[in-house]
C-alpha cells in the first residue's frame, strides 16, 4: 500500500504526467478523444499548488494525487489521478478518504465533486465512498457545471455534481 501525505514541493513535478497517463483509460472507454478537453495536457503541479486548497499524494515516488480546491469556502475534490501502473490497488480510495479527512479537520462539513455518472471509475466509484448526486447545487457549482459544458465534457455522457457529509467523530 502507498502512504498518503500532503504534497511536498518536490512532488509537484510528477502530477501532470500522472494525470496525463490516465487519458488512455478514457480513450479505451469512450473512443477517440483527439483534441478533446478531457485529454488536454494537465495543468502543472505548481499551478495546482497555487490555487486555494490542498494537494495530497500517494507513494514516494508519487503514483497518485488528490487535489481539493476551496471554492467560496467549500471543499471541492477537483481531481483524483492514479497512474495506470498503480491502479486497482486501493490508491484512489485511500486518496479520496484522506482528502475527506483533511477537509473535515479543516472544518468543512461537506465535500463535493463533478464527475461522469456512468464511467465505472467515476460516478460508481464515488457512490461507493459515500458520495451522492447534489439535488440543489450552490451557485458556484452551477457555474462550474456551465464551464464543463462550455468545454464539451458532456458529449461523453452525463456529468453530475456529487457531495458527501464529512462526519464528525464524537
Amino acid at each position: 500500500m502507498y502512504a498518503v501525505r500532503l504534497a511536498r514541493p518536490s512532488d509537484l513535478r510528477h502530477l501532470a504526467s500522472i494525470e496525463d497517463a490516465g487519458g488512455a483509460l478514457f480513450e479505451e472507454h469512450l473512443g477517440d478523444l483527439t483534441g478533446d478537453a478531457l485529454v488536454a495536457p494537465a495543468v502543472s503541479g505548481g499551478e495546482r499548488a497555487d490555487r486555494p486548497g490542498f494537494l495530497l499524494v500517494a507513494g514516494d515516488p508519487v503514483v497518485g494525487f488528490a487535489h481539493v480546491l476551496l471554492i467560496e469556502g467549500e471543499a471541492h475534490l477537483e481531481q483524483v489521478s492514479v497512474h495506470p501502473d498503480a491502479m486497482r490497488q486501493g490508491v484512489g480510495t485511500a486518496l479520496v478518504r484522506a482528502a475527506m479527512e483533511e477537509a473535515r479537520w479543516a472544518g468543512h462539513e461537506r465535500m463535493s465533486l463533478a464527475t461522469y455518472r456512468d464511467v465505472p471509475w467515476n460516478g460508481p466509484f464515488y457512490v461507493g465512498l459515500g458520495f451522492a448526486e447534489v439535488a440543489r447545487p450552490a451557485p458556484w457549482q452551477v457555474r462550474l457545471r456551465e464551464h464543463e459544458v462550455e468545454l464539451g465534457l458532456d458529449r461523453h455522457g452525463p456529468r453530475i455534481l456529487m457531495d458527501t457529509a464529512l462526519l464528525r467523530q464524537p
